[in-house]
């Protein structure tokens, strides 16, 4: 399971340390998506097999199915992780997510069964935004739970 944040840098070749408690779920092999909200997905390679699968039984008749797989699967890029947990980050994918020379600092995110990667900018943005949606949600998203 994939908890808490944490604010490295990309290193000058497009390199990102991945933190030390995420190293063991992500040692045999990663996938790095475009996700949502600009950000970057980082999933262990059997969560992507998942939900692979589970994109695999959209119906190809669905224009909307069809163009989101082509975007997920066309940016997605497989890497192993070097013994000092670094993990390169493509160029086109840093393009989609704001990470460039100019801009390396990011943020890591766990996300129970995968990791988001953010610029820190476009993060921070998105969190105070969140803020207060986040206290009004909570019924919403887990009734009766909070």
């Amino acid at each position: 399971m994939f908890l808490g944040t944490y604010e490295p840098r990309l290193d000058e070749k497009g390199r990102l340390i991945l933190p030390a408690r995420f190293r063991d779920e992500l040692a045999e092999g990663l996938v790095i998506t475009k996700g949502q909200e600009r950000c970057l997905y980082v999933w262990p390679v059997a969560e992507f097999a998942r939900v692979a699968e589970q994109l695999g039984r959209a119906p190809v008749t669905s224009k909307a199915a069809r163009d989101y797989m082509r975007v997920f699967y066309a940016g997605a890029s497989d890497a192993v992780p070097d013994k000092q947990g670094r993990v390169l980050v493509p160029q086109p994918l840093r393009d989609y997510a704001g990470l460039d020379r100019d801009n390396r600092d990011c943020v890591v995110v766990g996300t129970n069964t995968r990791v988001e990667l953010w610029s820190a900018g476009t993060w921070h943005d998105y969190l105070a935004e969140q803020e207060q949606s986040f206290a009004e949600l909570s019924e919403e998203v887990l009734p009766g739970l909070l």
